[in-house]
């Protein structure tokens, strides 16, 4: 009887910090890709691949008439 309510307050704390650390990694993985988006926009000479993406967005755009 005494195990089931510490169990259950382990997995809950567990869980939690488990979804916390998640969140924590993927917002920096986000924020990391949008400061190399933020610097290749600013850059002089714009890389391959952004002008890529500039281009599929554009077509994009035409496509749906915006």
């Amino acid at each position: 009887m005494n195990f089931g309510p510490a169990a259950l307050i382990g997995l809950a704390c567990g869980f939690f910090w488990g979804i916390g650390c998640s969140l924590a990694i993927l917002y920096s993985i986000y924020l990391g890709g949008y400061r190399k988006g933020v610097e290749d926009s600013l850059a002089e000479t714009k890389p391959e691949r952004y002008t890529r993406a500039l281009h599929k967005i554009e077509v994009s755009r035409a496509k749906s008439g915006k």
